[in-house]
């Protein structure tokens, strides 16, 4: 029978640890699933959930295989166990039972804790994104009205310059004139000299204008004579 009391030593050991490392797994589960708690991944929890979850399942595993040798024993016809080991074998067949269907509710809890911090934390970087691109929106709004003041600054800019250039331009103009008339009034001859031309040509227009009536009335006499 020591092969009897070294399995059943061996599930009450894997029990232990068992229903400890599932309180642990348990209370993570509560852990991410409470308020406050979105980001799973950045407090390394996920990390933490899997390995405590990979410990609970080996665990599970171990204790199922001792559990199967224990059945073999029950079951063993040459060698019968007494009522007292047949007991203590359903007994661990019954925790056995209940670990997995505890470990089944827990992986669901946790699982469902971290599609929910997921979710949130998917909407949360919707919103994230939403808000930066609405910020680069404003942004470029922003630097295309800069854009066009500046551009209307530079148009303003040079229409002054402009304006001042024909300003300096009507003051030259301005003063060659006065300069102009200065002169023409400080040589009074400079008018006569041109009014005695402007007659002569006057006069030399009057009488070529006079010699061709002359020719023109000749020959039209000489023709209809």
């Amino acid at each position: 029978m020591a092969t009897y009391d070294s399995l059943h030593r061996q599930c009450r050991t894997l029990e232990s640890l068992f229903d400890t490392k599932l309180t642990s797994y348990a209370r993570l589960a509560s852990t991410i699933s409470r308020p406050g708690v979105e980001d799973v991944e950045a407090e390394g929890s996920t990390a933490r959930v899997q390995d405590v979850e990979q410990d609970v399942q080996e665990l599970l595993e171990k204790l199922g295989e001792a559990n199967d040798q224990l059945s073999t024993l029950a079951n063993d016809t040459e060698n019968p166990p007494s009522q007292s080991m047949l007991r203590a074998i359903q007994r661990h067949r019954d925790v056995y039972q209940d670990y997995v269907r505890e470990l089944r509710r827990t992986k669901a809890n946790v699982k469902a804790a971290l599609d929910q911090i997921n979710l949130l934390s998917g909407v949360r970087n919707d919103i994230d994104a939403y808000k930066s691109s609405a910020t680069d929106s404003l942004l470029a709004e922003r630097g295309r009205i800069d854009s066009s003041h500046q551009m209307i600054d530079e148009t303003l800019d040079q229409a002054y310059a402009t304006r001042s250039e024909f300003a300096s331009q009507r003051t030259a103009l301005g003063s060659i004139q006065t300069r102009m008339v200065g002169v023409l009034n400080t040589m009074p001859g400079i008018n006569n000299l041109l009014s005695m031309i402007h007659k002569r040509r006057r006069r030399d227009s009057m009488i070529v204008g006079g010699l061709i009536g002359v020719c023109l009335f000749f020959l039209l006499t000489y023709l209809f004579r």
